[in-house]
């Protein structure tokens, strides 16, 4: 099937984002949990998710804020974690409608994540700034709305449920790379690369103190290096 040209349609950008926003539940509901029952208000958690829109940098940076890390650790994790939006926002604006205005861009920029833009540049050969709000908006609303409902559960579930459901968080990571590291022998030696330095920084721990921070900073550029230096990935060119 042919793709279309453009795509501009905001109640399009709904229906395809439906099953995103979804997904997203689940995961922010767990984050709110966390995040309210380490002491976070609901109301801040719920700005946190809103004004992030992701994941594993969410987590990453509650794990440095309840350790009391610096604003320098914060940052780098955060930059280091997220830099592939930027990665993505550059390649999706081979994408956008090409008379999109630069703020128009940028407010589409916010709301990328991997499912969006994975959805935005693979259904079709271009998209409009209707398209993509309509994507993007579902799952905002989804991420935040899933954080207060987590958060509010924490101030109401008995302490064994909250610990039960703590739980989901190391699970949906575990779910994220056993899948493709049975699959690709690069990733299973980059995923047990980072395994080892980390339980080496743990056990140098009382010898060498490294913050949690700089510890998933050091880890994630070693493990990244490596594998872009042995595990290259071929490009295809198409006409």
């Amino acid at each position: 099937m042919k793709l279309e040209l453009v795509e501009n349609r905001f109640r399009k950008g709904i229906q395809d984002g439906v099953p995103i926003g979804l997904g997203y539940l689940s995961v922010s509901f767990t984050f709110g949990m966390m995040a309210v029952s380490n002491g976070i208000p609901v109301e801040a958690a719920v700005v946190i998710s809103l004004t992030n829109v992701t994941s594993a940098g969410q987590f990453s940076g509650l794990t440095l804020m309840l350790a009391h890390g610096s604003y320098v650790e914060l940052a780098l994790s955060q930059f280091i974690i997220n830099l592939r939006y930027a990665l993505m926002s550059l390649s999706l604006t081979q994408k956008v409608d090409r008379h999109m205005k630069t703020h128009e861009r940028a407010l589409i920029a916010y709301g990328v994540t991997d499912e969006i833009f994975a959805l935005a540049s693979s259904t079709y050969e271009r998209v409009g700034k209707w398209y993509m709000a309509g994507l993007i908006a579902f799952p905002v609303f989804c991420w935040t709305l899933g954080t207060f409902l987590g958060g509010a559960a924490s101030t109401l579930l008995p302490e064994a449920i909250r610990s039960a459901l703590g739980i989901a968080i190391y699970g949906m990571f575990l779910a994220i790379i056993i899948p493709p590291a049975r699959k690709l022998r690069s990733v299973r030696i980059v995923l047990l690369l980072s395994v080892i330095l980390s339980c080496l920084f743990a056990a140098m721990q009382a010898v060498v103190p490294v913050s949690s921070g700089f510890v998933i900073i050091i880890c994630t550029i070693a493990a990244s290096a490596f594998g872009s230096w042995f595990f290259p990935v071929e490009e295809v060119q198409h006409d």
